[in-house]
């Protein structure tokens, strides 16, 4: 095929009419990369789960943990940089006198990517002219671990990886008096976010409890998708 042909090909199965397509770009390797409709994220489901079955009971164990307390979950996290936060015990609350034999102790882990858009196959004038939806979806599981379990934080970066162009921000309250153990979903969408965007920073936190045994919350299918739609100003 030649480039015009290329070209044309990726015009028509991405519904790009009007979109800015300059003739300089290779557009078979635009085409083989696939950057449109696709999650761009690495391995988005690190605890090999889908939001599509229940998220796994909880192993209560018959006998209490004798080793070490844990803050880490299991897990192939290849692609993900990962953290860990340790938090300090709460003691508020507990009246004074009161002999404790054991609290929960509470940590956050981060998991975090970015992805870079032009390395994917996008171009320059697609993503500052045209400026096509970038939707962002994760799913956590519900769980009676505490109040805030899960918190996303993400970055549309300009070409310097520090240089904020929008970001979206969420922190959900968990309701403790309701408990269906299944997938909660976090969406959102960015559209008209200006020009100059090239990398996707996605961040998320997920609180774990150890007391006696380990108790972590999971996710499964993150993502972040570019859809060839512009949204109307």
């Amino acid at each position: 095929m030649s480039a015009a042909e290329w070209k044309k090909r990726c015009e028509a199965e991405w519904s790009l009419h009007g979109a800015p397509m300059p003739d300089s770009l290779d557009w078979k390797s635009i085409y083989d990369a696939k950057p449109l409709g696709r999650n761009l994220l690495r391995n988005p489901s690190p605890h090999g789960l889908s939001k599509d079955t229940p998220p796994p009971e909880a192993d209560l164990p018959e006998v209490p943990s004798r080793g070490p307390p844990r803050f880490q979950p299991d897990g192939d996290f290849t692609g993900w940089t990962t953290s860990t936060e340790v938090l300090p015990y709460d003691t508020s609350g507990i009246p004074e006198g009161v002999v404790i034999c054991a609290l929960p102790q509470y940590s956050w882990f981060s998991m975090e990517q970015v992805v870079d858009l032009k390395a994917e196959g996008l171009w320059e004038e697609l993503l500052d002219e045209f400026q096509p939806e970038i939707v962002i979806q994760d799913w956590y599981e519900e769980s009676q671990v505490h109040e805030s379990i899960y918190e996303l934080h993400v970055k549309l970066l300009g070409a310097d990886k520090t240089t904020v162009i929008s970001e979206h921000t969420v922190k959900p309250t968990e309701d403790l008096s309701v408990y269906s153990h299944t997938w909660k979903e976090v969406s959102h969408v960015f559209s008209n976010y200006g020009a100059g965007v090239r990398y996707v920073h996605f961040l998320h936190r997920l609180k774990n409890n150890f007391l006696n045994a380990f108790f972590p919350t999971l996710f499964a299918c993150s993502s972040v998708i570019v859809k060839p739609i512009k949204t109307s100003s």
